[in-house]
This record gives structure tokens, C-alpha cells and sequence, in this order.
């Protein structure tokens, strides 16, 4: 049996087919032949492998039909079995691709107990990540000859943004996760010669869209998101390389305390003009407070900090029902951290970050972040509004290091512009009208 698959895989697709690791992501923006490239590998991959048992999934089924059932059944019609009932494809060599959706939540446990060599998630971005997590469970191999991965394409939004993002796009890893098994293979619109030859109009139909969704659908900026609470966010505009900030510029730290939800500080620095750098960033999760203060005061050894703001939960009282405890600040205060009680006004704290983000009349904004503070630069870009309140974040929101920004640029106010001189006028009865008095010099 001689099969002839059509077309040829243009250089990204070709890194995609090459890749070997546990998890594979390709795309980042639209037009980058994300579908077909995912159907490819897995055919490749079954033919390759005898008895090898895929799964590719979408989050509907209506996008499951169009994208890969139909495809799939025109590009293998009469080389391999299509099992219709099961949604699967038996190649003759026993593999076997199943194809799959997951239109609610719970729907991933249908796939409870089973293995699979492969699995793939077709526009990852749409699963979330609770649904990602599970299926890693199923995908297992006592091959010898192959080890498990998982596939997945995506774009920049999606209830699944923030856990792409991290993992493919941040690189930032938790427990046992390790960066070498997560490769992205970066795809745009441009990189499609095949699309831009046969429609040509869909680049110009991406590059006429608003500018969030240009950005992320033709430039595949993932720091752009439906919902996002500060689109004023630039990575090329607010991160900035760390550099050695003079010592006399005044310098002070706030801190959104956390246990079991991660502690962060942050170290803040005052330029002459005005900026404010946020040069350094302790994260830490289930830490105690002890441990942190003495962590705060290492960190700042050799500078003089003038203040410390603190979120006001670190003042309740702990300890047993009936029997008061130390709060984290007189723990912090033993250990040499005295803290302020920050200005916890969520909607004018929001509002102030936002200021600070803003570009200024020469066209650079207050606030830098060094590249170092690695989890203000990943959560400040995921921020998304409250549904219910339209001028607040949403409470779902990894906010923690966003919510020691906030306290620390409120206990900076920006200064407001210098206001204008007051006039006094006088009535001319011979001009009939209110006039400047000349010699009125102001208050």
C-alpha cells in the first residue's frame, strides 16, 4: 500500500515533526498551520510506530468534526479503517488514533484509566488547565522503543492563556516540572507560505484587527489577552536588563503576604525624575513568616530601605480560638522588618499601577520592572477584569506579586501637576465684561 499525503511542511512545521520532547507546542498567532501540522504528526507518528495508540482532542465537537474527523477522512480514505462510533482510525500496522473532545469540564475523565503513547490538544489554550493536568495521567507507555509526549498548538487567549503561557511562553516551573521537557515552536501567519499564496487577504484582515487582537493574533504577543486589565503592559517598554541603581536613590519594599497562596516582596528604587524600578523579587510559597523577614533582611543587606508596606492581613492577630497569637508583623518586627499597613484601596491602587504604566509626556512610562522579577513580569500581563465589578481584577487571578506593586506605588502617590495660577477677574463696566486684573500675582 503506497499512501500519498499532500502537502509539504513549511521550516516551523518541519521543527514541530523533528521534536522529541515530552511537550511540544507549536503556533502562537493565527494562520500558522497549526491543524494541519498537528494531523500530520500524528499520521507520521502512527505509521512510523506499529500498535502506537494516539489521541487528539478538541474542545468541542463541532471544531473536532471540521478540523480533523473530515480532514482526516479525506486524506486516509481507502489506506485506513475509520471506526465511525469511536471516532478512531486503525492503521494496519494496529495503531490507532482516537480523536476525542472535552466540551465541559468533567469530560476528561471519560479517558479515566486508559493509555495513550500520545495525546494532543488541539488550540490548547481552550482546555483548561485542570483538564491538562488530568490527561498527563493517561499519557503513559511501557514501550521500549518510544517515550510518552504530548502535542499541543495554541493561540494567546483562551481560558487556558495563563498555564500556556507559563509553561511555554514564561518558562516558569513548579514541583517536578523541568524546562527541558517543554519546547514552543513560535509560528505567525508569515511563516505560512501556502496560506499567504492561496489567500492573501487574510494577512490584511489580521493586520485591520483592534490592536489587542492584532497583537496577539499577528504578532502571537502573549501579554495581550481578551479581558486583560492592563493592556498598557510592554514587555519592550516596562522590563528593562538589571543594572546598578545608585545608592542614594531612596529605596523601599512591599509585600503581599502569603502561606499557602505564595508570599511575594518587592524592592522598589526612586530616580531622580521620578521613575520607579522594581528591582528585585522574593516568591516564595509555605514559608514562615521567620524565615521570610530574615530572607527580606539578607536581600537588603548593605541599602537603606526607608519603609516597608505590608497587606493589612499581616496584622491579625494568630493562635488558637480564645488565645491571641504574634501577627506576621510583630514577627516581622523581631526579626529587624518593620512594616507599614498599606493602603489596601483595590479600584484607586489598580488605578495608580495603571498610571505607572502609562507612558509619561517623553514617552517612557514611570515604572520599570528589572527582568529578574520574574512573577510580577508573568502575573501583571494575566490580570483580567471582575465580571461583576468592571473596575476591579478578577478574584481568580494569580495576584500576588500585582498586589505588592499595587501597595507599593500607593504608598507613593504621583505627584499631581502643578496647578495653574488662579486669576482673579473684575467687572469693567465699560467692556461689559469680567476682565484679569493686572496687578492680582496669584496666592
Amino acid at each position: 500500500m503506497i499512501l500519498h499525503l499532500e502537502g509539504t511542511p513549511n521550516p516551523k512545521q518541519e521543527q514541530f515533526f523533528l521534536a522529541d520532547a515530552r511537550h511540544i507546542a507549536y503556533g502562537g498567532a493565527r494562520g500558522g498551520g497549526k491543524s494541519w501540522a498537528m494531523r500530520r504528526k500524528f499520521v507520521l507518528l502512527a505509521f512510523r510506530y506499529a500498535g502506537l495508540k494516539l489521541l487528539l482532542l478538541r474542545r468541542t465537537l463541532p471544531e473536532l468534526n471540521e478540523n480533523h474527523v473530515l480532514p482526516l477522512q479525506r486524506e486516509l480514505a481507502g489506506a485506513v479503517a475509520y471506526q465511525a462510533t469511536q471516532r478512531a482510525f486503525q492503521f494496519p500496522n494496529g495503531s490507532r488514533i482516537k480523536l476525542g473532545y472535552c466540551d465541559r469540564e468533567a469530560d476528561v475523565f471519560q479517558y479515566q484509566g486508559q493509555e495513550y503513547d500520545v495525546i494532543g490538544l488541539e488550540e490548547a489554550t481552550h482546555f483548561t488547565e485542570a483538564q491538562m493536568q488530568f490527561l498527563t495521567t493517561c499519557n503513559r507507555s511501557v514501550r521500549t522503543d518510544f517515550s510518552p509526549r504530548m502535542y499541543y498548538t495554541c493561540n494567546p487567549g483562551g481560558v487556558g492563556h495563563a498555564w500556556v503561557k507559563r509553561l511555554f511562553i514564561d518558562r516558569s516551573y513548579r514541583n517536578s516540572e523541568k524546562a527541558a521537557d517543554y519546547v514552543f515552536i513560535p509560528a505567525r501567519v508569515t511563516d505560512n507560505p501556502i496560506l499567504l499564496r492561496t489567500n492573501p487577504q487574510y494577512l490584511e484582515t489580521l493586520e485591520n484587527l483592534p490592536e489587542h487582537l492584532r497583537k496577539a493574533y499577528l504578532d502571537g504577543n502573549w501579554d495581550v489577552l481578551e479581558g486583560q486589565y492592563f493592556p498598557e503592559f510592554d514587555r519592550s517598554l516596562h522590563v528593562v536588563q538589571p543594572t546598578r541603581l545608585p545608592m542614594e536613590w531612596k529605596r523601599f519594599r512591599a509585600m503581599d503576604w502569603g502561606y499557602n497562596d505564595p508570599c511575594c516582596v518587592l524592592w522598589f528604587a526612586v530616580a531622580p525624575e521620578g521613575g520607579l524600578y522594581v528591582y528585585r523579587e522574593l516568591y516564595l510559597r509555605k514559608t514562615l513568616s521567620s524565615e521570610i523577614a530574615r530572607r527580606v533582611k539578607t536581600l537588603s543587606e548593605g541599602e537603606r530601605i526607608a519603609y516597608t508596606v505590608a497587606s493589612p492581613d499581616a496584622w491579625q492577630q494568630r493562635g488558637l480560638k480564645g488565645a491571641e497569637g504574634e501577627s506576621i508583623a510583630e514577627v516581622f518586627a523581631k526579626n529587624g522588618v518593620p512594616l507599614l499597613a498599606a493602603d489596601n484601596a483595590r479600584v484607586p491602587g489598580w488605578q495608580r499601577v495603571r498610571e505607572a504604566l502609562a507612558k509619561r509626556d517623553d514617552g517612557a512610562p514611570e515604572l520599570r520592572i528589572f527582568e529578574t522579577c520574574r512573577n510580577l513580569i508573568r502575573t501583571l500581563p494575566t490580570l483580567t477584569f471582575d465580571e461583576h465589578d468592571c473596575e476591579d481584577v478578577a478574584s481568580n487571578c494569580e495576584d500576588h506579586a500585582p498586589e505588592a506593586l499595587r501597595y507599593g506605588l500607593m504608598s507613593r502617590p504621583r505627584p499631581a501637576a502643578p496647578e495653574k495660577r488662579k486669576r482673579l477677574y473684575r467687572y469693567d463696566p465699560l467692556a461689559g465684561t469680567p476682565t484679569a486684573d493686572p496687578g492680582f500675582r496669584g496666592l
